[in-house]
């Protein structure tokens, strides 16, 4: 699967671009600031229908306009599709495939599977564990569309059951009929959800460690734990002892919304004990494993963007992550960088086309380009 063209108007600093891109290797260049960033991001937000930072939709309108455009033409499967993503700064958002709009965007969740990899990345290892539950969910969503049903459908009896406890709090008694109505349907989605979890992680951990180890150039014993009070007792006794609890807390204190990925290394916290280049190292080695993993199970290589990683990593570590991501089992990659002669240096080996975009205060320009004659 690859991206052909790319058209944006207004989007974030980038006013016009109509973007054709090679199939292989596109690198966006430039300073700081420059709109290099955005355009990965306008590339996400056709697959996951929202942008990579959170930021909300209307915000990332270009100023004194009232209206956004992303418009990208695919091939997929040999087949042409074009995925549509408009935003009217007080009418909302619409998401298209081939002309057809979707009523629910997590129907289009997986459709243009993708990994992006940025600098920010490494803020999930500091942050709560909802982060993490993101990523977690993230990844297998790509894949297991019916596992995104579950958790939309287990947030929202979630969100009703706490509800309902505030309530009863404010009232002073429990109404047990409620909450077992509310019980029913947690265990349900959250049993679904752990078996789908504990699955991937014991599937993935190996893959994991075995491309940090590639990257790092060193025996260092990485570590990606899956943690869950499910993994402790079931489920639905749980939410029958922790009841007197929940009424008091004022919402739900066991469930897979509490599950967690502890990040290790050599048996230490990462967040403690890591440097930067440590953690750095450990956030591409999830990613670029999660990648094979992701082709491996769907039989397509999704889109691989890759946004100014290469800062705070040692000479070894890029050298091993050029080879890496140029090799044949990686599809099309989109790279940015401030740095033009390192581009070079990645680029000087490559044998298949590419192409190079300089980004100027939101303005593209195709640089140079690399045929197959050339």
């Amino acid at each position: 699967m690859y991206i052909s063209n790319l058209k944006i108007n207004n989007y974030k600093n980038i006013e016009n671009a109509d973007l054709f891109f090679s199939e292989n290797i596109n690198c966006f260049v430039g300073l700081n600031g420059a709109g290099k960033t955005n355009l990965l991001s306008s590339i996400y937000y056709l697959s996951a229908c929202k942008d990579y930072f959170n930021i909300p939709d209307s915000s990332n309108i270009l100023k004194d306009f009232d209206y956004f455009i992303i418009d990208g033409y695919f091939t997929k499967n040999n087949s042409q599709e074009r995925v549509y993503c408009g935003v009217e700064r007080d009418r909302g958002k619409t998401i298209s495939l081939n002309g057809k709009n979707y009523r629910r965007y997590s129907d289009h969740i997986g459709y243009l599977p993708l990994v992006m990899i940025t600098p920010s990345d490494t803020m999930v290892i500091h942050a709560g564990s909802d982060e993490r539950r993101k990523m977690l969910n993230y990844m297998i969503s790509q894949f297991d569309r019916t596992y995104l049903t579950y958790v939309i459908q287990y947030n929202k009896v979630l969100e009703n059951r706490n509800k309902a406890l505030k309530q009863m709090r404010e009232n002073n008694r429990i109404d047990e009929l409620t909450l077992e109505m509310y019980d029913v349907k947690l265990v349900k989605y959250g049993n679904e959800i752990f078996s789908v979890r504990k699955n991937f992680m014991d599937n993935f951990k190996d893959l994991f460690q075995q491309y940090y180890t590639i990257i790092s150039n060193n025996d260092e014993k990485v570590g990606l734990i899956y943690s869950s009070q499910l993994n402790d007792s079931d489920f639905q006794d749980q939410l029958t002892k922790s009841r007197n609890t929940d009424l008091v807390a004022g919402h739900t204190t066991v469930g897979i919304h509490r599950d967690d990925l502890e990040m290790t290394i050599d048996g230490r916290s990462l967040r403690r004990s890591a440097s930067q280049g440590q953690q750095k190292t450990f956030i591409i080695s999830i990613k670029l494993a999660y990648y094979e993993y992701s082709a491996k199970t769907t039989g397509i290589k999704p889109l691989l963007l890759l946004d100014d990683i290469f800062d705070k990593l040692d000479a070894k570590r890029i050298s091993k992550i050029i080879k890496m991501v140029s090799a044949d089992h990686f599809g099309q990659i989109f790279i940015t960088d401030t740095n033009k002669a390192r581009i070079d240096v990645f680029l000087e080996d490559i044998l298949s086309p590419y192409k190079i975009f300089s980004v100027s205060y939101g303005q593209v320009q195709l640089q140079y380009e690399k045929t197959e004659s050339n």
